[in-house]
């Protein structure tokens, strides 16, 4: 099967970063997912790897890298939140995706339930309490039951190709706005 577009040669599974880049080529929104430790502190970060999984239950899963710093906290945690950031919010994508002692700094937070850290400003919001984790490779796959959500106005975040990007309507259903 071949395509009009260019083609890169197939790689075999073995190589990592062409794995990873074509992988990428998959566009996805933004998130940060937060939840409160077991010792008090708020935990969060930068996540694309989230979807929906059902509608009855309401459930939603997302994938966290085994090594991340913050993995025993959500694995020990009983809730958690996912925050879908807006376009402008690129600034805490970065924030919460780089080590540091208190990713919260700055952000505006509100306390939710089960102690979990709420962000203000983001286009959608999860409060769910974890119903299961999965073994996923080098991942471990977090499920969880929506509990409350909140919608507001405003355009997403998404990562493509390795890249911030902003979503826009297609030319070709223009009319159906």
């Amino acid at each position: 099967m071949s395509s009009a577009r260019g083609r890169r040669p197939t790689a075999d599974r073995g190589d990592r970063r062409e794995l990873r880049r074509a992988l990428g080529t998959y566009a996805t929104g933004v998130t940060v997912i937060t939840t409160g430790a077991p010792d008090g502190r708020r935990a969060g970060i930068t996540v694309n790897s989230f979807t929906s999984l059902s509608l009855d239950p309401p459930l939603v899963l997302f994938c966290l890298a085994r090594r991340a710093p913050s993995h025993t906290d959500f694995h020990a945690a009983g809730h958690f939140a996912i925050h879908v950031l807006a376009a402008d919010q690129h600034h805490l994508s970065r924030q919460f995706s780089t080590p540091a002692a208190d990713k919260f700094s700055c952000v505006d937070v509100i306390d939710g339930p089960g102690g979990v850290p709420l962000i203000d400003g983001v286009i959608a919001r999860f409060v769910c309490r974890q119903v299961n984790r999965y073994d996923g490779g080098d991942h471990s796959i977090f499920v969880g039951e929506v509990q409350q959500y909140e919608q507001f106005d405003g355009d997403p975040l998404v990562l493509h190709s390795g890249c911030y990007r902003v979503a826009a309507t297609h030319p070709d259903f223009s009319d159906q706005l």
